[in-house]
């Protein structure tokens, strides 16, 4: 399998992996667990269009992520800081689309891979990280879920996914990190929007 090919498929498994609600430690793999089978019986439904499974669960997928963090995260701290509140706003709306966008264009990519929790484990201090395998005809591959508690809610969310060793956030940064050294904010920004459209 091609490596880029690879990265689509299991950044897929990744959205539909995480259509649990907002999560307590003690539940995260019972959950978790229960809703794979759940989103993995909707990519195999041969009665649905591609659009509707899309819009099937980008629907429950909202409540488990925390995008202004992954906004951070992607964006930098750096070049956070530097903007105004409306400016974060507006990139918060526009990375989550994309991110949306994304999993929505690889839903044709879907060939019965299975998923397979192995554990939850203590991560980086205070976080969490669920470990699972995305299992297919010939390979295996490891893609871990990190969480972190909010404080507000008392609730783990994902902040990030490693897919196999790689960081789908660190791999957003370095994008954006690019962008901004030929364009200003807004204008990466309006770059991210017209991609968006398109979609």
């Amino acid at each position: 399998m091609k490596l880029k090919n690879l990265f689509k498929i299991l950044l897929l498994i990744t959205f539909a992996i995480t259509s649990a609600s907002a999560l307590k430690k003690e539940t995260i793999k019972e959950e978790m667990g229960n809703k794979i089978n759940t989103i993995l019986l909707i990519l195999k439904d041969e009665s649905l269009q591609t659009k509707q499974k899309g819009e099937k669960i980008v629907s429950i997928i909202d409540s488990v992520f925390d995008y202004n963090t992954m906004s951070k995260i992607a964006l930098g701290k750096k070049t956070w800081t530097s903007i105004s509140k409306e400016q974060r706003n507006e990139f918060v709306k526009v990375f989550e689309r994309k991110l949306k966008n994304s999993y929505i264009d690889k839903l044709e990519l879907y060939t019965n891979q299975e998923v397979k929790i192995i554990s939850l484990e203590d991560y980086k201090g205070s976080r969490l990280q669920l470990v699972t395998e995305l299992i297919g005809q010939d390979d295996v591959y490891t893609i871990n879920y990190n969480f972190y508690k909010n404080r507000a809610s008392n609730e783990w969310l994902i902040y990030d996914v490693d897919l196999i060793g790689v960081s789908i956030m660190q791999t957003n940064r370095q994008q954006f990190s690019g962008l901004l050294k030929e364009k200003t904010f807004d204008e990466m920004l309006a770059v991210l929007k017209e991609a968006n459209e398109k979609n």
